[in-house]
């Protein structure tokens, strides 16, 4: 009898434990969706937010036409062009935020499919592509004042040729470009005397499914020790790129289906807390995606249903291991991103096929917020643009987060198919933009450090910050600092993307409706590399703008 009460206990706590999963989904519906630009003239497969608030924006040159206009008679004449030898559209454009406009840019070579990073000056470098753009690096430097600037191309500038690859910013400044089609390897940029070569990863011999891939656009994340945690198909390594060497192999994730590209599930490093203690905890989060078979029938007119799951594991714990989570609903190629109050946002996709041309199906509306503290999920607004293969998002410095893209097509098809060519724009407001939220919402008024909010700080350095709050006098303990690294935004995943928590807590009143907060910024490069953060503050969850900070 005893027994028989036991085991009928441990049942009652596994479904209450089941149940508590489910009782973590909320259908709060929240978020604010508006229309920014019915078309900016191309499709945005491709987004990076520059330190000027302006946003780099492009999709493929041999789409054939766009429907943007080169400034001043100005064509590209490219002879190895599969589309149009002699083009006189723009395949990229910059969006200016603050004026919501956008101007046309002249890429020259064929940049689908491709990756990048920001380096630590604001320079964004774009590598690799299709055709002639594979081995070539792009060069965009944010404009300053009313200069108009535009891509310079350096041709060759990679060994090997890059699509679907993945860059990263290592410590030193550098970026490191990892895999892509039939790419088992990895290269530097920029090179060095030791580094002007490639280097062999057979990590992504073993992830290569046959005749599918699912290994490309590896999530890649740096770790607070330094090494890259690399995920590709359905497992992931702790590498040494300074000794090429792997320090830890992590295990399955559980179920074994694949959550790469064309996959396509999506990751995010979640954020990096306890930046003064003697080891940082670092958590990754990996959902949705397509399972084993999807790619193929696919392929055959079978659209499977995606993967509805999450995998967690603290990659820097001793004996790591992946606690599975269930979303709310399915999704495959949708976007994760991290937002200002440390909540990550899922958006775009769909419920069933995978990436790829024509090769999705059931676009998925409505945004997903998922809290990491208590792994509740809440579903949010929807859209009414489906947003498919080829879609992109990032957050922009207000707290919104810009949409874009979606052409699941070969060219630009706008009439008689599922999901016509998108060109439109448009923003989400999260939950914590509600305007019943105002009296909460921190304004940031200077730095301390500065008169102004766009300026340099170092490493290991005291940072004051001064804000005002409509609701009177903050709890302190509530109050706290974030960093975001705007990351690269391609193919379902976001590259170098990083949220680091400062702290908080001590908030001094230092005026009439005045107050300021002091954290310190992170003492090494392993857990922020040098570059442009957006730095926010953050009250019961609801952040302020943010302003530029350079680290250095």
């Amino acid at each position: 009898m005893t027994r028989r009460i036991l085991l009928l206990s441990f049942f009652l706590l596994q479904l209450l434990h089941s149940f508590s999963r489910t009782a973590a989904v909320s259908g709060g519906g929240g978020g604010k969706w508006d229309l920014l630009q019915s078309s900016i003239g191309i499709t945005a497969m491709h987004m990076q937010l520059l330190n000027n608030d302006k946003v780099v924006i492009y999709d493929r040159t041999d789409y054939g036409p766009s429907n943007i206009t080169l400034p001043n008679g100005i064509c590209r004449n490219d002879p190895n062009d599969q589309a149009l030898k002699i083009d006189c559209t723009a395949h990229s454009v910059e969006y200016d935020v603050a004026s919501n406009s956008y101007r046309p840019l002249m890429v020259l070579t064929d940049v689908w499919c491709s990756s990048g990073a920001v380096m630590a000056d604001g320079t964004f470098i774009q590598t690799g592509g299709f055709n002639d753009g594979e081995r070539v690096v792009r060069v965009f430097k944010p404009c300053i004042g009313g200069e108009l600037c535009d891509w310079e191309e350096i041709d060759r500038g990679l060994i090997q040729r890059r699509w679907y690859a993945t860059n990263h910013i290592l410590p030193d400044g550098r970026q490191i470009i990892i895999g892509g089609r039939r790419q088992f390897n990895y290269e530097f940029y920029p090179k060095s005397a030791t580094t002007n070569r490639v280097f062999n990863l057979p990590f992504l011999v073993q992830t290569n499914d046959r005749g599918i891939e699912n290994n490309l656009y590896p999530f890649v994340f740096l770790n607070p020790d330094g090494n890259l945690f690399i995920f590709a198909n359905d497992r992931a390594i702790l590498f040494d790129y300074a000794r090429d060497s792997v320090v830890k192999t992590y295990p399955q994730i559980p179920g074994g289906d694949p959550r790469s590209y064309p996959s396509t599930g999506s990751a995010v490093l979640l954020p990096l807390k306890n930046l003064q203690g003697e080891a940082t905890a670092a958590e990754v989060l990996v959902c949705g995606g397509a399972p084993k078979g999807a790619f193929a029938a696919a392929n055959n007119g079978i659209f499977i249903g995606a993967l509805k799951t999450c995998g967690r594991i603290r990659i820097t714990d001793q004996n790591p291991q992946w606690v599975m989570e269930t979303m709310p609903k399915a999704r495959v190629m949708g976007d994760m991103l991290l937002l200002p109050n440390g909540q990550v946002l899922m958006i775009n996709g769909a419920a069933s096929g995978t990436a790829g041309w024509e090769l999705g199906r059931d676009p998925v509306l409505n945004p997903i917020l998922y809290n990491p503290t208590n792994s509740r999920y809440e579903i949010l607004n929807p859209s009414t643009i489906p947003r498919m293969y080829h879609s992109t998002a990032l957050v922009l410095r207000d707290g919104r987060v810009l949409v874009g893209g979606s052409n699941p097509h070969r060219l630009y098809e706008f009439s008689g198919v599922l999901y016509p060519t998108e060109l439109s724009i448009e923003s989400f407001s999260p939950p914590y933009l509600d305007s019943s939220l105002n009296h909460l919402r921190p304004i940031i008024i200077n730095s301390a450090n500065s008169s102004n909010t766009h300026f340099k700080i170092g490493y290991g350095q005291r940072l004051v910050i001064r804000f005002t709050i409509l609701s009177g006098v903050p709890k302190g303990d509530l109050v706290t600092v974030t960093m975001l690294a705007p990351p690269f935004n391609t193919h379902s995943y976001s590259m170098s993307q990083r949220l680091l928590v400062l702290g908080g807590g001590n908030v001094k009143i230092v005026g009439k409706s005045l107050y300021q907060v002091a954290v310190t910024t992170p003492t090494i490069t392993n857990l922020a590399p040098p570059g442009y953060y957006l730095v926010f503050v953050v009250y019961q969850d609801v952040p302020s703008e943010g302003i530029w900070v350079h680290l250095q």
